[in-house]
């Protein structure tokens, strides 16, 4: 059976929180999004053959976000 992604993350975090074994987190937002974010954009970039114009039109950002984005994850010069 097929998961969400949402179900995927939610199962991850529980198993996360279950790792810290009741130590407390820190900077989980920034993590989960880090964890998130860029393989979405490879995938995303992949799928757009490059094109940032269209990767940012599929995403709903506008392209000067997706170039911030892609440089800050090291995937563009």
């Amino acid at each position: 059976m097929k998961s969400t992604i949402s179900e995927s993350v939610s199962h991850h975090l529980q198993a996360y929180f279950d790792d810290l074994q009741g130590e407390d987190p820190a900077n989980m937002y920034e993590m989960v999004l880090g964890v998130v974010e860029k393989p979405m954009l490879e995938v995303v970039m992949l799928r757009a053959a490059g094109n940032q114009s269209k990767a940012a039109q599929w995403l709903g950002v506008n392209r000067n976000t997706l170039r911030k984005k892609l440089l800050q994850y090291g995937m563009v010069d």
